[in-house]
This record gives structure tokens, sequence and C-alpha cells, in this order.
């Protein structure tokens, strides 16, 4: 470590042996360092209190600076004003197809993966398999089953949301088909969504205008993604409720 070149502020928070790597990650963050910076020197145990550094295999490194940097910015999203419109915004590489969908309402979130017979998640299925995590405005404490993805495209979201000082509920879809053989990271998720992001996203007034969008654009139906999923198939329930209920409004006693 001590012959590494770190940036300034990098090397400031490695001499600094009482600084908690969590303080230490959301410092230099702030601060302009490149997340895959601050990566590299979690991985070599270069943070936080100097009895408790340890070295930090690099995925897990990786997962743990995704999911700090976007715990912290997430909190800052739900102190902004709502969205106003439903938007799509979308990305493809190495065949993998995002579809990310922006939602008016409270911060919450939900990172969808559907693997294709053959790919390495999948490679003994016959059928697509899909894996879902999400986290209410609460955010989560238990590990994202669907492994360092769930942060990775986490940060990317904040990261736009934070620019537009906004708030929404997103859900990310995500396809992984038969050309993806060789995963190469969590990383390439985190700057996929980055890039779908950079785009200007397709915007609508109605979630059915979003949804119609997102489908022809997937290949798995979108009612196996609703009905595997958790917010999306909520947001759809409590919608047909209150649409019951302006129909048959409740008499005045």
């Amino acid at each position: 470590v001590g012959n590494a070149r770190f940036e300034h502020h990098v090397e400031k928070a490695y001499y600094d042996t009482d600084l908690r790597a969590t303080e230490a990650v959301v410092g230099l963050y702030d601060q302009g360092v490149m997340v895959t910076k601050i990566q590299k020197a979690f991985s070599v145990g270069a943070f936080g209190v100097e009895k408790n550094r340890r070295l930090v295999p690099t995925r897990w490194s990786i997962t743990a600076v995704d999911d700090i940097v976007s715990k912290n910015l997430a909190e800052t999203v739900k102190t902004f004003s709502e969205i106003n419109e439903y938007r799509v915004y979308e990305s493809v590489y190495l065949d993998n197809v995002f579809e990310i969908l922006m939602i008016p309402g409270g911060w919450s979130y939900e990172s969808m993966e559907a693997w294709y017979p053959g790919t390495v998640w999948n490679p003994h299925g016959r059928n697509t398999a899909i894996y879902s995590d999400y986290e209410g405005n609460n955010g989560r404490t238990a590990y994202a089953q669907i492994g360092g993805c769930y942060y990775s495209a986490r940060l990317a979201v904040c990261e736009q949301l934070i620019k537009e000082r906004r708030q929404a509920t997103v859900v990310v879809l995500r396809e992984a088909r038969p050309g993806y053989i060789m995963p190469i990271g969590v990383w390439q998720v985190r700057e996929n969504v980055r890039n779908a992001m950079r785009n200007v996203p397709y915007k609508y007034n109605t979630l059915n205008e979003a949804l119609s969008r997102i489908s022809s654009r997937l290949e798995i139906p979108l009612k196996r993604w609703i009905n595997q999923g958790s917010l999306l198939k909520n947001i759809l329930y409590q919608r047909r409720i209150t649409d019951y209920f302006k129909k048959n409004p409740t008499p005045p006693n």
C-alpha cells in the first residue's frame, strides 16, 4: 500500500488511521474520486481504523463500495421532489439488455435479472430464470440475493436522481441473453446503467405507455416480470384498488 500512487485525497484517507472505512469511502466519492479508484484502495485495506484494516477480495470491495456510496446517495435522493412523468431509460451491451423504469413516487428500488438457459447463472436450465431483489423507502439490511449487480445498478440510478435533484420509484430490468457467455464483472452493470442514464429517456404520461415501450424491447413477456417482481406488482395492484373506489365511491352516511 505504501508504494501505491494514490491520489492526494486517497492518500490522506490512508494515513488517517482513525477514520472509519465507510466515512472514507463516502468522503472520497464526494470529493470526486472515481469509484473504481476507491474500490482498488478498499481492496488492499487502505481505509478504516488501523487495527481493523484487512485485504479484501476485489469482487467484495467493488460491491462494498457500490453499496456504501449508493446507500448514502439514496438518503439524499429521499429529500428531493418526485419526478412528474414516467420514464424509460435503455442500454444494450454484450447481449445484455437493460430497461430502467422510473415512476413518480417516493424512493424505492427493485433490480430484476433474467438469465437465459446456457448462461453462467442458468447453465443447465431449460427455461429463463428470473431473480429479483428490492427495497422500500427505508432501504434494506440483508444482502441482496442477486449479488453485487443490485448495488451497482442502484449507484447508477441514484447518481442520475442526485444530478436532477429528484426522487422516484425505480425498477431495473435486465435480460442476460445467450450471447453473454462469459460475465465480465458487476462493474459492467454499473457502467451499462450509467450509459442508460446518459441517454435521453422516453417520457410518458401513463404507466401503461411506459410498460408498452419496455414490453416491445424485452423478449420475456411483461406479465412474467410483473409476477416475479414486487414493486411493479404492488403499484399495479394499488392502482386497481384506487380505480375501483373511484368507480364505486363509498355512499355517504
